[in-house]
């Protein structure tokens, strides 16, 4: 697979456990910004009364250590954060390499338009130094 631009890496990944309900994320994004940290990729995963926020910023640890001190649980855990080539395959070529040294993709969330020539993928794998190594973007 070759990759024109970008990187991968691992970093820090922070989950926030929240109520479901309305102003959770604002509360959480406030927070994030008063303390001018910056929110780099951001999933939320919901059940019936509570949600999870899970995020990359570009301060990790003061940003756990700011939502520990506003009450909030948060877990930290390693992923994989990389940009990517903007074209139709990366993704399988990905799985299938991370199939191939037999790591578990626990979950995945990426983005990109259609204008634009890279994206971000970000991936909770069971072994985020050997998906290092074996996907090598």
């Amino acid at each position: 697979m070759e990759h024109k631009g970008g990187a991968m890496n691992i970093r820090r990944q922070l989950s926030i456990f929240v109520e479901n309900r309305p102003g959770m994320l604002a509360r959480v994004c406030e927070t994030m910004a008063k303390k001018n940290v910056n929110i780099l990729a951001l999933a939320i995963q919901d059940s019936i009364d509570h949600a999870v926020i899970r995020m990359v910023v570009d301060k990790a640890t003061d940003a756990a250590h700011i939502l520990g001190e506003a009450g909030l649980l948060v877990i930290e855990k390693d992923i994989l954060f990389a940009e990517v080539e903007n074209r139709p395959g990366i993704l399988s070529e990905i799985a299938e390499r991370c199939r191939d040294a037999k790591l578990n993709i626990e979950y995945a969330y990426c983005t990109a338009t259609e204008k634009q020539k890279t994206g971000c993928v970000i991936i909770s794998v069971s072994d985020p130094e050997q998906a290092l190594k074996v996907i090598k973007l």
